[in-house]
């Protein structure tokens, strides 16, 4: 039984039900679906369209509903009824009867599918929010462990500067603080109730839509009817805000992969999160991380089929919008699995310290250091630049490291250079040496720490 039919004269074609029905996807939004049915009896017995009787059976009735489908979703997809609204009001039905038939009176399925989506989203956000702040805590407590473990850091994926293992980690921390303020930022705009805006012009029934969103959580109600039934703009934020984390993360494994390889061997990852390979008895493959990266395009793609979706579509509702969830669900799905996944590799991962330090002293990204250090014996900076280039060009063809060069050899390329070039030349040194806001110095990156600990 569909809630309309009164105009037409036949049934609709069974292919046309199946390709029409949305139960499959929608029924994700059950409990929205009778928490904000419970919330809209109470405005229409405000109304006195409802007795307060009739508005208390009403509502035991859908508690009971909300009751059986916690303890037992799967009844939901038994039913071959168009779509979530239509299942809660005619379960409704069948347990009180013909009052339920008055439930929906002045409300219109456009307004309720974008309160039930909204509330929806609304939850996911804080889902969302407490697995960002455990992955940020997982990267916090590995860099509070790290702080000493120098390795290179990397531009153009070759060696460039020393940094700190610590010093990547709270990278990441910054990128997560990003999409956290950006998961708030969109709670607020979705934190605006359009239950009451009808099909598209309002109600003529006396609803107080503002106590109305109050009693179903949301911190107003929306101006514009119209708008209302047809914005999901929200679907689209919060697709995006999930794309741009998935990026963060997309690179979070990337730099993992490459740490992990038999190249680099920075790093070694637990058991737990990698697998083997079939053919080949010693291989052990970060299948973790790489679903990670993978499943970014899969984020990625959702956002694009709603934007394609929404681009071309008049005001108000339209049947393609039925296609706004199915891509929101994955989306959202796949964030929070992909943070999770994450943490679970933070947990068990081993730092190979001299691995780390060897390839950072190796990579002659004390180079840099160098050039400043003639700056500070007064060669203009172009002409330190391409002394030490020469230098690292001998070091390189000798396969020694800048440390290692005596010092007659650095006299030959530069006569101010003295035995001074050795502390500067230091790891440690150069990397405490960046001690301004932001730097990887040990005191910059403990401040970051203990800010971080304390909030």
């Amino acid at each position: 039984m569909a809630l309309w039919g009164g105009r037409f004269t036949q049934l609709p074609n069974q292919y046309f039900k199946k390709f029409n029905n949305s139960l499959h996807i929608d029924c994700r939004l059950v409990e929205e679906d009778i928490l904000g049915s419970i919330a809209w009896s109470k405005s229409l017995m405000m109304t006195n369209v409802l007795t307060l009787i009739e508005q208390k059976k009403i509502e035991d009735a859908l508690i009971v509903l909300l009751k059986e489908v916690r303890n037992n979703s799967n009844k939901i997809l038994s039913s071959d009824v168009e779509d979530i609204h239509t299942w809660v009001e005619l379960e409704l039905v069948k347990k009180i009867g013909s009052l339920g038939k008055k439930l929906h009176t002045g409300r219109s399925r456009n307004d309720q599918v974008s309160t039930d989506l909204k509330l929806w989203c609304k939850s996911q956000i804080n889902i969302l929010l407490d697995g960002i702040y455990k992955l940020k805590k997982s990267l916090l407590f590995l860099a509070e462990e790290t702080q000493n473990v120098i390795m290179p850091g990397y531009t153009h994926l070759q060696r460039a500067q020393p940094i700190t293992f610590a010093y990547w980690c709270l990278a990441y921390i910054e990128m997560f603080k990003r999409d956290t303020s950006r998961l708030k930022d969109a709670f607020t705009r979705i934190d605006i109730s359009p239950l009451g805006s009808g099909a598209l012009s309002g109600t003529s029934w006396n609803i107080d839509r503002e106590k109305l969103a109050y009693n179903l959580g949301f911190s107003s109600a929306t101006n514009n009817s119209l708008d209302s039934v047809s914005d999901r703009d929200y679907v689209v934020e919060l697709i995006s805000v999930a794309s741009i984390s998935m990026l963060h993360l997309s690179r979070f494994s990337e730099d993992l992969i490459f740490f992990n390889s038999g190249e680099a061997n920075f790093i070694s990852l637990s058991d737990d999160v990698t697998s083997g390979s079939s053919l080949m008895p010693q291989k052990k493959n970060p299948d973790a991380l790489e679903l990670i990266r993978g499943k970014t395009g899969r984020v990625y793609g959702s956002l694009i089929s709603i934007l394609v979706l929404l681009k071309g579509l008049p005001l108000a509702y339209n049947k393609d919008m039925q296609e706004d969830k199915e891509g929101l669900f994955d989306a959202l799905d796949t964030w929070n699995n992909c943070l999770h996944m994450s943490i679970l590799v933070l947990k068990g991962i081993k730092i190979n310290k001299f691995v780390c330090r060897e390839a950072a002293k190796k990579g002659y990204s004390n180079a840099t250091e160098l050039a400043d250090y003639l700056v500070r014996k007064s060669i203009p900076f172009r002409d330190a630049h391409r002394i030490v280039g020469k230098i690292v060009l001998e070091a390189i063809e000798r396969n020694i490291s800048l440390q290692e060069i005596d010092i007659l050899t650095f006299k030959k390329h530069c006569p101010v250079i003295s035995s001074d070039v050795y502390d500067v030349l230091d790891l440690c040194s150069i990397i405490n040496k960046k001690n301004s806001k932001g730097g990887v110095s040990k005191e910059q990156v403990s401040c970051v720490i203990s800010a971080l600990k304390h909030k």
